[in-house]
This record gives C-alpha cells, sequence and structure tokens, in this order.
C-alpha cells in the first residue's frame, strides 16, 4: 500500500466497486485558467515557505499562526498543528525538486521525535504522518519508518475494545471517554503501521474507530457532532456536543471538513462502500450550506451570519478532499464534486483570502476556536498545508488530462 496520509498528495486509488469509477477529467469548467494561477501559487509558498524555514530554528518552536509583528506565533513541539509546517516543506520539495526544500523540510522533521519524551494523544497521526510519512514516501528513506510505527504504536493504544474507538482528549473531567470528529484524520497513521511493519490489528482498530463515528457522530441530514462522550466500561454514548461549533446541535465548518476528508481517506483505503457512502453524505451536507463563494462560515449554523466570520481553513480541508472523493465517487457526483472543489479553490486564490505580498503564510480568514476566542480570522498552518496539497491535487489531475 503507498503512504498516503492523513495528508497525501498522490492520486487517488481507484477503489474495485461497481458503481464507482473515475470520472472524465474534462469536467471543471475554467481549468485552463485556473492551472497557471495555481502553479504561481505553489511557486510563491515555495518562495515564503523555504525562507522562513531558512531563517527560523525548530529549536524556537513549530509556526502555527500569525504574530503581530507579521511572522509566525510558533508553539512545541507536542502542539498539535507541529507537523504541517515540516509536511508543507516536504509537499513544497516534492513540486520543486528544490533540495534546499528537502534539507529544509528533513531539518523541521527530526526534532517532532521530542513527543514521545511526553504523553502523546490522539494527534500523533497530525504530527507524524504530515511529517516523518511525506519524508519516507517522497524520498523512500527507512530512517523516517522508526518514528512512524512508535506513533502509530502509540496511537493504537488509545484504542479501548469495549468502546470500539480511539479515545481523544485527556484533560476534561466532564467526560468519561470523549472521541472527536478531528480522530477520522489520525486512523491513515494505523492503517499505514499495519502494512509497514507494525500490528495487523491496528488496521482492524482504524476500520472499527470509522463504523462508530458512523454510528454516533452524524444527525440524519448529515450534519455532525463534534464531541461524543462514551461510558468507557458499557461503550454506550454519554452525550452528543460541541467544544469548537457554535451549539451542540450545530454542525463546527472544521469539524465537518474533517469528517469528510477522513472518510474520503478511509473509502480510498480499505474499499469498504459504508465509508464512500458516508465521505458523500457529509460532503453533500456541506456542499448544500455554503455561501456564494464557497468558503463556509465557522459553523454551518453560527449566529451572525451573513456576518459571521469565514473559515478559510474549512475550504482548504474539504477542496483537498473532494479532488480524491471525485475519483472515487460515481461519475455524476464525481463531476459535481470537481466543480465544487474548483469553486473552493477559485476563492482562496483569489485576494479575498490569498494573503498579500510580504506576508509568511498563504491563507488569511480562518478560525480556530471561535467559542474559545482563539484564532479568529487568522492565518493557520494547517488552512496553507491542505491548500498546497489540494493545488498540487489539483495540478495532478488536470494536468494528466
Amino acid at each position: 500500500m503507498p503512504l498516503r496520509l492523513v495528508c497525501a498528495l498522490t492520486l487517488p486509488v481507484l477503489l474495485l466497486l461497481s458503481a464507482c469509477h473515475s470520472p472524465s477529467r474534462s469536467i471543471g469548467q475554467g481549468d485552463d485558467d485556473l492551472r497557471p494561477l495555481a502553479r504561481r501559487t505553489l511557486a510563491l509558498a515555495a518562495e515564503r515557505y523555504g525562507r522562513s524555514a531558512q531563517a527560523l530554528d525548530p529549536a524556537d518552536g513549530y509556526p502555527r499562526t500569525n504574530a503581530p509583528d507579521g511572522g509566525w506565533k510558533r508553539v512545541a513541539p507536542s502542539d498539535w498543528t507541529s507537523g504541517f509546517y515540516p509536511g508543507i516543506l516536504w509537499q513544497l520539495y516534492e513540486h520543486t525538486r528544490d533540495n534546499a526544500l528537502r534539507s529544509q523540510a528533513h531539518r523541521w522533521t527530526l526534532p517532532l521525535v521530542e513527543i514521545f519524551e511526553g504523553a502523546p494523544d490522539h494527534d500523533l497521526g497530525f504530527q507524524f504522518y504530515c511529517s516523518f510519512g511525506h519524508g519516507y514516501r517522497i524520498t523512500g528513506d527507512p530512517a523516517y519508518t522508526g518514528p512512524l510505527l512508535t506513533a502509530a504504536e502509540k496511537l493504537a493504544a488509545r484504542f479501548n475494545p469495549k468502546v470500539g474507538v480511539v479515545k481523544s482528549w485527556d484533560w476534561s473531567s466532564r467526560w468519561a471517554y470523549p472521541v472527536i470528529a478531528d480522530n477520522m484524520m489520525n486512523l491513515e497513521l494505523l492503517l499505514w503501521g499495519a502494512d509497514h511493519g507494525g500490528q495487523a490489528a491496528w488496521k482492524n482498530i482504524a476500520r472499527s474507530h470509522a463504523h462508530k463515528t458512523i454510528q454516533n457522530h452524524f444527525r440524519p441530514d448529515g450534519g455532525s457532532y463534534h464531541v461524543v462522550d462514551y461510558d468507557p466500561e458499557t461503550g454506550l454514548v454519554r452525550e452528543r456536543v460541541t467544544h469548537q461549533g457554535a451549539a451542540d446541535h450545530s454542525t463546527w465548518a472544521r469539524g465537518q471538513a474533517w469528517l469528510i476528508y477522513g472518510f474520503t481517506m478511509m473509502a480510498r483505503q480499505t474499499g469498504d462502500a459504508a465509508f464512500l457512502e458516508q465521505a458523500q453524505k457529509a460532503a453533500d451536507y456541506y456542499i448544500a450550506r455554503l455561501p456564494e463563494d464557497a468558503v463556509p462560515y465557522w459553523d454551518f449554523q453560527a449566529p451572525g451570519i451573513p456576518e459571521a466570520p469565514r473559515d478559510a481553513s474549512a475550504a482548504a480541508i474539504v477542496a483537498s478532499a473532494l479532488l480524491e472523493l471525485e475519483g472515487l465517487a460515481p461519475a455524476a457526483k464525481g463531476r459535481e464534486y470537481h466543480q465544487a472543489a474548483v469553486r473552493m479553490l477559485r476563492s482562496l486564490l483569489s485576494p479575498a483570502y490569498l494573503a498579500p505580498e510580504g506576508s509568511v503564510h498563504l491563507l488569511d480568514h480562518a478560525v480556530g476556536n471561535h467559542p474559545g476566542n482563539s484564532e479568529i480570522d487568522a492565518a493557520l498552518i494547517y488552512a496553507d498545508y491542505y491548500f498546497v496539497e489540494a493545488l498540487q491535487r489539483y495540478l495532478n489531475l488536470t494536468d494528466a488530462n
């Protein structure tokens, strides 16, 4: 199995399902003029990230969001976002084949092993798949596999067979066994590990978690709950709530984005029709509720719409996911998903969202944790990560036809 992380770039492996086949790639309106813009933006990304990677030191922290001085606000390697910066560098090296970017990607990847000295949690996929994973996938260097397998082992240890899911946070006294929508993004670490020297049971853990997420995180209309808390002794659901959304009954935009991306990945990796069906349901909910420019409000039921903040990070995640989902879904749906992704990329590539000259980042107008009054209308490293990925996926799809 090829290394296709939470953060993968290569073209989707088509599912061996009779109803699913790759749609024609002549499905995007205006692809001809979008391709040059995508290439120019990736060149801009290589320039901005190459410059900052050389100027900064991983020992001083990993970029997460924009600082008041116009640079990066940085965080410790243990932060859930730490893998995205080296992941961007790896993606840009793959695109440009600039050895200076490869050197910086390696330099920013290695210090993340420090995470193992603390108390790693469910974010190991984000931290290691987006860094060491790309390093291994692109270079084939076996030196990157050890940390990946250690991370997979530690993630698998958070699985409770009575509950059937991998536990998320440890810090809350309110919840007994919380599982967040974001956790779908960490499952590919387990799938990769099972196929690269780890335990075969890790694959079963990933599948179990995904099936339980279908059962308990979704509403009948395809919207989702952010947090589901379980009883660790019985496996029964204690409550369905939110932590970063507007309300327990609302659908947090980035949570929905994680689910669309995660179930698309699980469909591609396992061939399970249930995962493909759920990816489409989640995507259809999301697309049907977008504003005109296809960049969502931070929550689909946020108070204050249409003045509520938009979330460019959710748009970037979903654009990338849809460019893979289009090749897994039936042809007619695939065309819809491609066209939706193009709409999203057009907006993100416009001056309304693309950061101006002199910026260290790529995208403005993302939202981290609105209820926590944190990173609202900000630049976020994961917004840039999935934006770069989406642009490369788009070029891979359209340039091949």
